[in-house]
């Protein structure tokens, strides 16, 4: 889906001049406050261009792209039509079986919830299981980056297409060229075995050896985004919920981030910056992810992240943004919310708008106009 996409897809930025993006990013405080948005609002493309979304997708985005370039959406190559969903605004369930329900997600549907439990179906089954002998998991789905992990080089090979031969192994000075990973290493036995096979086997010992085959596989990945023509890495791990930390902090300090400090300190010795994403709320782990050595956090709004701002000088910080206000649509209280997110901006050279838990098919398209106008009025250092 688009929001999983957008996390390992390769990204590449104009490197001509110093990118306010990378500038951003490394929080130098482009006077204009840049915008990274979780989009999938075709209904709101259609309204803010006058173009059909689904009866001209290219030449919508195209309209799009010049209203608000600040977005940075795809363009389609095709202008070809393409099929409305076939979930309407309040349905969801595809069969009788809970496993199998999905949802509509922008112009189409998301994948279904079913995760490691159709592959290990006791604590046993995942203690016996070795990630190193898997190795290919290109026919696993459910572990999103489902990658061939078996040989470093192929990872290489199979990443170093995505940008210009010409780069060689360096990205241009004051570009934001970047790559990213879902599975940095909290999501690894969440995805591959399920939320509930995960928490019972988290405090037994024999589920350490298969952690550690999986920081095995991570340590491949994380040498060949060294050798990227890249300056960024995001590094996706949903460590929290809403209400805050899934683990307790002793498990995390033990299993989790030593293998971040270790991870990102294979990319700081190329010469590469973290960008750490997480969705849920952050307060109590973003210490220790900054301590880990990352340039900032993406995550959702219920994260304070004016406090982040106070105690993590310039750093890049992105997510304040509220889509519950936005379905609301209340020209009132969006105002109130972009002067707050402008507020933040102006504390941290890095900040960037951003409505973190996603602008999806059911925000009012009147809203998302309200609120793109106002951060084009507000949005400035």
């Amino acid at each position: 889906d688009t929001a999983t996409t957008e996390i390992y897809t390769l990204s590449l930025h104009d490197a001509s001049d110093l990118d306010p993006i990378y500038e951003s990013y490394m929080g130098l405080g482009p006077r204009r406050m840049q915008h990274w948005e979780h989009w999938s609002d075709p209904d709101a493309e259609t309204y803010l261009t006058g173009i059909d979304y689904y009866e001209h997708p290219r030449e919508c985005r195209l309209r799009l792209r010049e209203l608000y370039p600040q977005l940075g959406l795809g363009i389609p190559a095709s202008d070809n039509p393409i099929p409305r969903p076939r979930l309407g605004l309040d349905e969801g369930q595809c069969s009788s079986d809970p496993d199998h329900h999905s949802v509509r997600w922008g112009d189409t549907e998301t994948g279904t919830y079913q995760h490691g439990e159709a592959f290990f179906p006791s604590a046993e089954e995942v203690f016996a299981f070795s990630p190193l002998a898997k190795g290919d998991f290109r026919d696993w789905g459910h572990v999103v980056n489902a990658w061939d992990f078996s040989s470093e080089e192929g990872l290489y090979n199979m990443l170093r297409p995505a940008y210009p031969v010409e780069w060689g192994d360096k990205a241009p000075e004051g570009s934001a060229a970047s790559c990213g990973f879902y599975n940095t290493f909290f999501m690894w036995p969440l995805l591959t075995f399920g939320w509930e096979l995960f928490l019972e086997c988290s405090l037994d010992e024999r589920f350490e050896p298969v952690l550690e085959e999986f920081a095995e596989i991570n340590r491949r990945v994380f040498r060949t985004f060294a050798r990227l023509p890249v300056n960024f890495v995001v590094c996706h791990d949903d460590i929290v919920i809403t209400r805050g930390p899934v683990c307790s902090p002793a498990w995390m300090k033990k299993h989790v981030f030593p293998r971040y400090e270790e991870f990102w300190s294979i990319l700081k010795a190329a010469g590469k910056e973290v960008l750490f994403m997480s969705d849920g709320r952050m307060d109590a782990y973003a210490d220790d992810v900054m301590a880990c050595g990352a340039r900032g956090i993406i995550s959702e709004p219920y994260t304070d992240y004016k406090t982040i701002a106070r105690k993590h000088e310039n750093c890049f910080i992105a997510g304040e943004g509220d889509n519950r206000v936005l379905k609301r649509n209340d020209p009132a209280e969006i105002r109130d919310m972009v002067e707050s997110m402008v507020a933040t901006g102006r504390m941290s050279g890095g900040y960037m708008m951003c409505i973190g838990n996603h602008i999806p098919y059911n925000v009012p398209p009147e809203a998302v106009k309200r609120y793109l106008d106002l951060s084009g009025e507000l949005a400035h250092r």
